[in-house]
This record gives structure tokens, C-alpha cells and sequence, in this order.
């Protein structure tokens, strides 16, 4: 059985017990979260797919930690222009565990 969800403007295909990292998230460490946004269910040849969302779908998972990811360096740079621009970008994350997938 596994579910398509929706989270953190990013869609999933998850099975129970997966690990996955998804946008930050709150909650703390250790506790249930439910997403609601399933676009599909899947369960052998039965299949649900919602209208753009399932009704009764729902996924609950439990968080494992926050953390950040790895360093994105960003360079700008204007030849022959004396200009040069460098940024570095760091984006937070949750990492969750999913226990239960309800069509």
C-alpha cells in the first residue's frame, strides 16, 4: 500500500515506515503529525485518486528531527564590471517517519 501526498509545495509517494526529509515542518521531536493534502491511495489493484484531494485520505507520520541541509553557494558575477556578488543558502528541514497511511 502506499499513499501520493502533498507537503511543503512537494509531492511524495510514501509507503508505512518510509523516512523522508520534507519542508519544515512544527512539531517537536517525537511527535504525531497528520497530512491531509493525499492526492492518491494506492492498495494492491484498488486505487483512489482525488478531485484534486482525497476526502477521507490521510497520512500520519512521526517526526524524527529538524535539521538544515547543505550549503548552497550562490555566486553573481558582471565580467569586466568590478562586480561580484557570493551568498550561501542553508534550507531547514523535517525529518519524518510515516506510520500509518487511511484512505
Amino acid at each position: 500500500m502506499y499513499a501520493v501526498i502533498a507537503t511543503g509545495g512537494k509531492q511524495y509517494r510514501v509507503t508505512e515506515g518510509d523516512t523522508l526529509k520534507v519542508e519544515k515542518l512544527a512539531g517537536e521531536e517525537g511527535s504525531e503529525i497528520e497530512l491531509d493534502q493525499v492526492l492518491m491511495v494506492a492498495d494492491g489493484d484498488k486505487i483512489q485518486v482525488g478531485t484534486p484531494m482525497l476526502d477521507k485520505g490521510a497520512v500520519t507520520a512521526k517526526i524524527k528531527s529538524h535539521g538544515r541541509g547543505k550549503k548552497v553557494e550562490i555566486v553573481k558575477f558582471r565580467r569586466r564590471k568590478h562586480h561580484r556578488k557570493q551568498m550561501g543558502h542553508r534550507q531547514d528541514y523535517t525529518e519524518i517517519e510515516v506510520t500509518k497511511i487511511k484512505a
